[in-house]
């Protein structure tokens, strides 16, 4: 203790032990405030809208809008959210050369990077549906494949066809196939409604029931052909009406031989 005690008497004492002090609550303060993960994810996603913008102004705007307002041929993509933009241009739909026509699914024009930073820029306009997660998207865990098959048959398959193999619609339209379809975009086209596809939000369809759905589209994808060529698997008609034709057809080709050979 008498050691101490003369150190604390030296003149250079009160300064060091005032700058050991100002050192201590500087680093505490700097510790407390400092959020280093925080400013890189904003700092990342700030560069993501950049790039996003930087993607939409050469590709999107001269349909779109220089600010995404919309124009003569093309809608406003302000609120339409990530999840549309990941549809669309994720599917290969956009960007199209001819806006009156339906988009037809096509191999991207854009890689992965590209399309996550064009949707984050999107949705750095407005509020709007996110792009489902993986977490999201278990449906072999949370989805019903009975279920599924119900809702299907009272909310898509007047238009996708009772077995999700698409099907006609109005002035030259279509409801494309389902199968082969990514989870992610069956999931995103219910919550954004492409083209002639209503919007089924989660009041009108819940996101279990949404798995459910998909679940029973992958378990129809997967079900195997028992009977030979599934024809498009859309019933009856279609396999009778061939049976007719290869059946009428044999008969005219008998019908000729035999006359041939009457000569």
């Amino acid at each position: 203790m008498k050691h101490l005690s003369r150190y604390r008497r030296h003149k250079a004492a009160a300064p060091l032990l005032l700058l050991f002090a100002l050192l201590a609550i500087g680093t505490t303060f700097s510790v407390a405030s400092a959020t280093p993960s925080k400013s890189i994810s904003t700092f990342a996603r700030t560069a993501a809208i950049d790039e996003g913008r930087a993607i939409f102004l050469k590709g999107c705007s001269s349909c779109h809008g220089l600010n995404a307002e919309g124009g003569q041929v093309a809608p406003s993509l302000i609120g339409v959210g990530a999840a549309s933009v990941d549809f669309q241009v994720g599917t290969g739909r956009m960007p199209m050369a001819d806006m009156s026509t339906q988009a037809v699914r096509k191999p991207p024009k854009y890689n992965a990077e590209q399309v996550a930073a064009l949707a984050q820029y999107v949705s750095s306009l407005a509020t709007g549906p996110a792009i489902p997660t993986d977490a999201v998207l278990n449906y072999e865990r949370d989805g019903n494949t009975a279920e599924g098959g119900q809702l299907f048959r009272t909310n898509c398959a007047m238009c996708h066809n009772f077995a999700a193999q698409g099907g006609a619609l109005t002035q030259g339209k279509y409801a494309p196939t389902l199968m082969g379809v990514e989870p992610k975009y069956m999931y995103e086209a219910m919550i954004t409604g492409p083209q002639s596809m209503p919007v089924f939000g989660d009041k009108i369809i819940t996101p279990a029931e949404k798995l459910s759905i998909i679940k029973w589209i992958k378990s129809a994808q997967a079900e195997p052909a028992l009977g030979g060529a599934a024809l498009g698997r859309v019933g009856p008609v279609t396999e009778g009406l061939l049976s007719w034709t290869l059946g009428i057809g044999l008969l005219i080709g008998v019908a000729v031989w035999l006359a041939m050979k009457a000569r």
